[in-house]
């Protein structure tokens, strides 16, 4: 940890000295030292303790919980979906056995649904541990994280108007989710950096990283580059091994750098032992600003291959709405996905994925219906704010199309270099 805090200093330095002036962010001699290829290890002697007690009629509760939460952590290194999926297993048992601590493995069970986009489910598990009373703190914060994620924002509201407390580490990075999901940007690094001097003063390790990459992340909407830039470095500094953080400065020398060869060089270096199949998109569209086919076609090719694992479940149904408009011209078949999807998680997204794939089938009026009623104004990703600019001006609704546009043009870094010229010609 100290050597973390020192590095923080320097950091904090080094932003003092930098100019306001958009310029080139990073630097390969930063990160050089993190693109060692090192294989995540997935045992350990903790694991195979707990995991040896396990037996085909075991009731070893404990061994369940522990062992699940082992393959979860493992699933975050490697992006395996096999761990999440033996995960869910393992707190499956730990549900259907446990005489106590009822609420806590039912909300584990929960958040591993919420990885895998099974947020229905994760709700009932998370009413269930409600229902059981202990631990109404944890309760609350996972239902938040459920409704927001199902789009129903105002029951979201209540549950984090119920746990209120401007000195907890877990109610700022909710306050903070949703004053993102109101646009108010300032206000959400306001509070994540509250968190984050939460979480280093408490010397956990674990919430320093997940506070510090949230910040890079939002400090990279808001345009602050430099600051995101050494946010995703202080992660790295944590963990080498972080993917996250790189896939982050990969995008950094991509889209604001312009320097496609060393975005894919830092991302081949994930690739290696990473497993989510959205790296492989990444390097998809940098290839493409590339016009390099080839590398293109491969990367997408490694993606279907790796979400055609029946383990995905709904995990990618946006991505591949996405890919069956763009890329394969499947629009019925992207159509019927976003209708899917939209059952699955009525959010401003699956509608903007459903409105667009009616636009491509040519329904423009309904495409529009379902902007104007779902979308517009509940809403702020620049990605959903340019399918709505598409939707608007087919329906020849020239000022929606210009308002919409002044945003746009703000958001060229987060939606990328291949989208620029298409804003311009908006």
């Amino acid at each position: 940890m100290k050597r973390y805090l020192y590095f923080l200093a320097l950091i904090t330095v080094l932003l003092s000295c930098s100019e306001k002036k958009q310029y080139e962010v990073a630097n390969a001699n930063d990160y050089n030292k993190y693109l060692t290829v090192e294989t995540p290890k997935t045992t350990s002697k903790y694991f195979e303790l707990w995991n040896s007690k396990i037996r085909a009629d075991s009731m070893q509760l404990t061994s369940f919980g522990i062992v699940g939460g082992e393959y979860n952590r493992f699933f975050k290194e490697t992006g395996d979906i096999d761990y999440l999926k033996k995960a869910e297993k393992s707190l499956q048992r730990a549900v259907k056995i446990a005489a106590v601590g009822r609420a806590g493995y039912r909300r584990s069970l929960a958040r591993n649904y919420i990885s895998q986009h099974r947020f229905k489910e994760a709700l009932v598990l998370a009413e269930e541990a409600l229902e059981i009373g202990s631990d109404p703190r944890e309760n609350r914060y996972l239902l938040f994280d459920v409704h927001m994620e199902l789009g129903n924002y105002d029951t979201a509201e209540k549950y984090l108007d119920s746990i209120k407390n401007m000195k907890d580490f877990g109610y700022l990075i909710r306050l903070a989710k949703w004053n993102d999901y109101k646009g108010d940007l300032d206000t959400t690094i306001n509070f994540m950096e509250k968190a984050k001097a939460i979480a280093i003063s408490s010397n956990n390790e674990a919430l320093i990283l997940w506070s510090i990459t949230n910040l890079a992340d939002y400090y990279g909407h808001a345009g602050r580059l430099q600051d995101s830039y050494a946010h995703y470095l202080m992660a790295l500094e944590l963990d080498s091994n972080y993917a996250y953080a790189k896939k982050g400065i990969a995008w950094i020398v991509f889209s604001n750098d312009k320097n496609p060869e060393e975005a894919l060089r830092i991302l081949d270096s994930v690739t290696k032992n990473y497993q989510a199949p959205d790296y492989y998109l990444l390097k998809a569209e940098i290839a493409d600003y590339m016009d390099n086919d080839l590398i293109r076609l491969k990367n997408l090719n490694e993606y279907f291959q790796k979400v055609d694992n029946p383990s995905y479940g709904d995990m990618y149904n946006a991505y591949n709405v996405g890919l069956f408009i763009d890329e394969t011209g499947q629009y019925e078949k992207a159509l019927e996905l976003a209708k899917k999807e939209v059952f699955n998680r009525p959010t401003p997204e699956s509608y903007s994925w459903l409105a667009y794939s009616h636009l491509k089938m040519g329904n423009l009026e309904k495409a529009k219906e379902l902007m104007d009623n779902y979308v517009l104004h509940k809403t702020f990703e620049p990605a959903l704010l340019y399918q709505a600019a598409e939707v608007y001006e087919a329906n020849n609704d020239a000022e929606k199309v210009k308002d919409l546009k002044k945003e746009l043009i703000g958001a060229v870094y987060e939606l990328g270099p291949l989208m620029e010229r298409q804003i311009q010609e908006l």
